[in-house]
């Protein structure tokens, strides 16, 4: 056997040919493993799209490696020998040829890295360098502060990058943010462009049939997959959406719309988080834009900001607070997630509308997480971490590094505000704001203690009662006391009991 044979294991999110410990790979005596196993797969109930998405990618990110002269060692979910872990595959294919060393990326997942540094091997552990902040550098960044602000933290990442700065190290526009722009509801003559949409090949067709046959059991559709899985066509999604979304996604990217899923999105943070594309690259063509003309500021900044932001931020508190920060439940929540989020089934029209398409497209862009399907969890008083399965469960972006934090911080505020400021917390008036889901709900956006009122609404004001004593005396919850201090007391009252009736409704497993 040659000396120093490397073992490579590249994971299912780790799908880019510059990963940091395939930079040295000598194609003449190194082995790449890539492994499709059921305790990644079925640890919690994932989309059958999602599925199809990881295994197929990998399929086709080996087939490339190999294409490359790059020996590689591929499990699939079907083999025979398969232990069903990562870390099994592992242990059995260095016990067989006894590689002299190991070598792996840092996981997004801490549960899934815990397992593997557990695992009795010597692994060679290597920076994941698709991030703009690495782990340790995050760490230092947050090091004595008691709370973090993603704000401050986004402005150091625009000066290390460059990205929209002048030469004189201001912000180009004269200012960080421009998500005052960005929040603009939908006019009804926007027409949205219409999906790109990629054909399953033969490789995709085979896991197609592979997931209903070992998947069939899970929430949601398989009958049409149309996602890129290779990276040239992730390329392809992301220049069609340079070409035909990214100017009007500033103005809308918080718009929603009845039966438009998309509307002016990329959709590429799926492809993005497995490895399909770069997000160097994504920020630089986003900048190229706006300086060549073709978009405004707004837009750009906007977009950006997602990404060396908001994105990196969350990885950072991610990798900074675990595990402990996966058990956070400020509210004391205890009220079960309702059978309906698994359904659909639901008079809510927002609700129906943000849950239909989550479990038709394995997708849903973040205002409808965070303000309709979160927005009513919150209200409701759901256990933090069922809803945090059934997103990391519905979406095909969601892997634990970026779902946890958005959803257990950013959604239920469950960490006691140290994500975010405050709690995202709002009544059906926002949606009505920012849709027209309201115009063909049975219930009245604008009742709140009728019984045809609007669920929401209630929900909102029994929710600020409840907690006054953990957030009247946040800064930016003030206004909202003042309101609720000046409704009469009989008002309080009618809103206090139709909340009540509402969440007995939700704890006999009603659905509303």
């Amino acid at each position: 056997m040659n000396k120093n044979r490397r073992l490579c294991l590249v994971l299912g999110d780790q799908l880019s040919f510059d990963l940091a410990s395939l930079t040295e790979l000598d194609s003449q005596r190194d082995v790449v493993l890539l492994v499709e196993v059921r305790e990644e797969a079925r640890h919690v109930p994932h989309h059958p799209k999602k599925i199809v998405l990881i295994f197929s990618a990998m399929r086709h990110f080996a087939r490339a490696l190999q294409q490359q002269g790059i020996c590689v060692h591929y499990v699939s979910f079907d083999d025979p020998l398969n232990t069903g872990s990562v870390p099994g595959e592992l242990v059995r294919l260095q016990s067989q040829l006894q590689f002299e060393e190991v070598h792996l990326t840092e996981c997004g997942d801490w549960r899934l890295e815990q397992s593997l540094k557990k695992c009795g091997l010597a692994i060679q552990w290597h920076t994941d360098t698709r991030f703009l902040c690495s782990r340790d550098e995050f760490s230092s960044w947050a090091k004595d502060k008691k709370q973090l602000r993603m704000e401050f933290f986004y402005r150091e990442m625009r000066r290390k990058s460059g990205l929209l700065m002048n030469t004189n190290g201001s912000p180009v526009g004269g200012s960080w943010n421009f998500d005052t722009d960005n929040r603009k509801a939908l006019p009804k003559s926007a027409v949205a462009p219409y999906p790109a949409r990629f054909s399953a090949d033969a490789i995709t067709q085979d896991v197609i049939a592979l997931v209903r046959d070992q998947f069939a059991n899970h929430y949601g559709s398989v009958d049409v997959f149309d996602y890129p899985v290779t990276h040239a066509d992730a390329q392809s999604l992301w220049g069609y959406f340079l070409d035909f979304g990214l100017a009007a996604f500033g103005d809308y990217q918080d718009a929603m719309a009845c039966n438009e899923p998309f509307l002016f999105h990329a959709r590429i943070s799926a492809a993005l988080n497995i490895g399909l594309l770069n997000v160097r690259q994504l920020c630089s063509d986003v900048e190229s834009a706006y300086l060549t003309g073709r978009i405004k500021l707004n837009a750009a900044e906007g977009f950006i900001r997602q990404l060396i932001g908001w994105r990196e931020y969350v990885h950072g508190v991610y990798w900074l607070k675990m595990p402990d920060y996966a058990g956070g439940n400020v509210f004391g929540n205890s009220r079960p997630l309702p059978e309906f989020y698994w359904t659909g089934k639901t008079q809510m029209n927002c609700m129906r509308q943000a849950i239909g398409q989550s479990l038709e497209y394995a997708y849903a862009h973040h205002i409808q997480r965070l303000m309709v399907t979160g927005n009513f969890a919150l209200l409701a008083g759901i256990v933090p971490d069922e809803l945090c399965e059934w997103y990391l469960a519905i979406y095909m972006d969601a892997f634990d590094w970026v779902e946890l934090p958005n959803t257990l911080g950013m959604v239920m505020h469950a960490d006691g505000g140290y994500l975010g400021s405050k709690p995202y917390c709002a009544s059906g008036q926002y949606i009505n704001r920012m849709s027209d889901y309201c115009r063909s709900c049975v219930y009245k956006v604008r009742e709140s203690t009728t019984d045809d009122a609007c669920p929401f609404n209630a929900l909102y004001w029994h929710f600020i009662m409840r907690h006054s004593e953990i957030l009247r005396g946040n800064h930016r919850m003030g206004m909202t006391y003042k309101n609720l201090d000046r409704l009469p007391e009989s008002k309080r009252q009618a809103l206090w009991l139709r909340g009540q009736m509402l969440l007995a409704k939700l704890d006999a497993g009603e659905s509303l």
